[in-house]
């Protein structure tokens, strides 16, 4: 596939959300580069923003497979990735697959549900694949996992580990609609009508070929060092007590690839990573305790710090 055909085609899919997502192109854009970049996203914010319509809109948006789990505190591992059971009449153990198994995954609230649950996504949002009875059942291609959660303040939920944090692509807070589109929101139909009547604009084979033309996108050397400088200056920030990983690094990279792409480039430029830094940093970031403000807010600060101190590359 040559760049201007992904271009077109992440251009329509980005029209296709925007018909339900009102006002909010920018988180758009970011939901996009990271399904094109392979990745996972991560949206907390409060209810009744457009959470979970997003995620609806992503998956009716491409020609696949969907599945939405509403997590819950009494939720178990074999709910989400599935177990296995006795066949009495062909006397064999089956494995019945959860809903985990489908190209883009709903993971509705899952700061709701506790950590042991949580964990088993982790092996499907890092290897895509699952483990259970010492059997490996690979996931279907390709793979994304969109999950919402709330703020941290609201009775009954549990903070994602660090671990499942990093295995997000980007990460993203949709907030309130202006006072103009949230008018047109009213006065338009209810987001389960404009959902319904979205038609897909691109097949799963089309985003496979689109994921692989972005990554061919051409980064020069001193874009990388640039990449490497902004996550050693958070590494070594004083107000930072636990850096973004290698993983945040090679995340970065790739999804600045597929914003270049979705721009209508073939090469990246400087505000590719600077546009992406906080989203991809943010929610990796720890800072030390007496550092205020919430767990991604002060990410964001710190990580925009980080951007006004490292030089860019000319």
């Amino acid at each position: 596939m040559e760049y201007s055909e992904v271009y077109e085609k992440a251009d329509a899919l980005r029209k296709n959300l925007e018909k339900v997502i009102r006002g909010k192109s920018d988180k758009i854009e970011l939901a996009v580069a990271a399904l094109l970049a392979r990745g996972h996203l991560l949206i907390e914010d409060v209810p009744g923003v457009g959470k979970t319509t997003l995620a609806h809109a992503m998956a009716r948006s491409v020609n696949c497979s969907f599945q939405r789990i509403q997590f819950t505190s009494d939720m178990l591992p074999s709910d989400v990735i599935g177990v296995t059971v006795y066949n009495q009449e062909r006397r064999v153990f089956e494995f019945k697959p959860g809903p985990i198994f489908a190209n883009i995954v709903l993971a509705d609230e899952i700061n709701r549900t506790t950590p042991r649950t949580q964990s088993a996504l982790l092996e499907a949002m890092n290897d895509r694949q699952i483990s259970v009875d010492g059997i490996t059942h690979p996931l279907p291609v390709p793979f994304m996992l969109i999950a919402t959660q709330n703020p941290l303040e609201y009775a009954g939920t549990f903070p994602l580990p660090e671990s499942q944090l990093d295995r997000f692509t980007i990460s993203i807070k949709i907030g309130y609609p202006d006072a103009e589109h949230e008018r047109e929101i009213i006065r338009s139909a209810s987001s389960s009508t404009a959902l319904t009547s979205l038609d897909p604009v691109i097949t799963t084979d089309e985003l496979g070929a689109m994921q692989e033309c972005v990554g061919r996108v051409r980064v020069a050397d001193d874009l990388v060092s640039y990449i490497l400088s902004i996550a050693n200056a958070a590494r070594n920030h004083n107000g930072i007590r636990l850096g973004p990983s290698p993983r945040a690094t090679s995340t970065l990279y790739a999804t600045a690839q597929a914003l270049a792409v979705i721009n209508g480039r073939d090469y990246l430029l400087p505000d590719d990573i600077k546009r992406l830094a906080v989203p991809v940093f943010g929610h990796r970031i720890i800072a030390v305790e007496n550092y205020s403000g919430e767990a991604v807010e002060a990410g964001a600060e710190l990580v925009e710090d980080v951007l006004n101190s490292t030089p860019v590359p000319v």
